[in-house]
């Protein structure tokens, strides 16, 4: 069994597919109308193109406001993704004019920082921790 799909609730799919694709550098995999302003819209790394797929799903039941606000109220990220350097991550997304919640910091084996995606989420930025060779 392995993830194949997770989602991010975004108040704007455009506006999320921009932002994960022209500043995050995602890359778009699925685009299906719903029928209706909705649409089936993922992206995926352009390292892993056949890899786990992000969806990009609207926010519109009243449930993922109440959830999405509690955890941006807590500082809490609603997803995590893996980057080889986190400070060098955070250069070029600040450059870019992310904002960052929480810049770089070592955490024992991993490094993370945390920014805000525009769309009404923290996503938390972390290096794979360090293993030692056997």
């Amino acid at each position: 069994m392995k993830i194949h799909l997770t989602s991010v609730f975004v108040d704007d799919q455009a506006k999320a597919l921009h932002f994960y694709t022209e500043i995050l550098g995602f890359v778009k995999k699925h685009d299906v109308p719903l029928g209706g302003p909705d649409r089936w819209l993922t992206v995926v790394s352009p390292d892993e193109p056949g890899g786990t797929e992000l969806l990009l799903e609207p926010a519109g039941h009243p449930a993922a406001k109440t959830y999405r606000d509690a955890l941006v109220e807590d500082g809490i990220p609603l997803a995590q993704f893996a980057v080889d350097d986190v400070q060098a991550e955070y250069e070029r997304l600040r450059g870019l004019g992310v904002r960052f919640t929480q810049e770089p910091l070592e955490m024992g084996p991993v490094t993370t920082a945390v920014f805000d995606d525009t769309c009404g989420n923290l996503i938390q930025l972390a290096t794979e921790p360090k293993t030692e060779p056997k």
